[in-house]
């Protein structure tokens, strides 16, 4: 069976719609998710960017609030603003490469997605994290621990290192076997059909 890779960081807003609908359009054409998480920061520090655009250009962050908003409602998606924009993802982001290695990265995703923007939670810490966690079934300290070790900061760096390889300047991005590239929430329907139409 082919695959999409799906590229997000908990950072990213538009990745919250991708990560809630993805795995639904990809099985009615057949075709599997791999979940990479990675981050931004050192993506948009080579651009110059110190910080979210969404920040850096005032008119574009309004708009792009009021457009989660409206998109989010078309989805049938709770969606809150959280306070802080955007949060420290790094923590979030290696459990989720744990989590892909183990086979939960899929749910913890959409978890940690549903907490940060269906509900405005703070999800940079082990304290905010545990819940979720928790809420799964899984073990926490022992999961945080894991996720905190050399290996799993390795995991991440590792993640981030192949979306610059494969060309990933923005989240959510897609890329199919045959090294196409697709960015935005919206561009997930096309990659999904151009994978399952170039399968090989």
């Amino acid at each position: 069976m082919t695959q999409i890779t799906f590229w997000y960081d908990f950072a990213s807003t538009y990745s919250y719609l991708a990560a809630m609908r993805v795995e639904d359009v990809a099985s009615k054409s057949g075709v599997e998710v791999n979940w990479q998480p990675f981050l931004l920061g050192p993506i948009f520090v080579a651009q110059g960017w110190t910080d979210s655009p969404f920040n850096i250009y005032e008119a574009k962050g309004k708009y792009m609030w009021r457009d989660m908003a409206r998109l989010a409602e078309d989805q049938g998606l709770p969606f809150k603003r959280p306070e802080a924009f955007p949060q420290n993802s790094l923590l979030a982001c290696r459990v989720a490469c744990l989590g892909r290695d183990q086979g939960w990265g899929a749910d913890f995703t959409r978890a940690t997605y549903a907490a940060q923007f269906g509900q405005g939670r703070t999800i940079a810490t082990s304290e905010d994290l545990a819940p979720v966690l928790d809420d799964l079934g899984l073990n926490s300290a022992d999961v945080l621990a894991q996720a905190t070790s050399p290996d799993g900061k390795l995991a991440l760096r590792h993640s981030t290192d192949a979306a610059i390889a494969a060309g990933v300047f923005g989240a959510p991005s897609f890329t199919t076997p045959d090294g196409e590239l697709f960015w935005g929430s919206d561009r997930l329907e096309q990659a999904v059909t151009w994978a399952a139409a170039h399968s090989g």
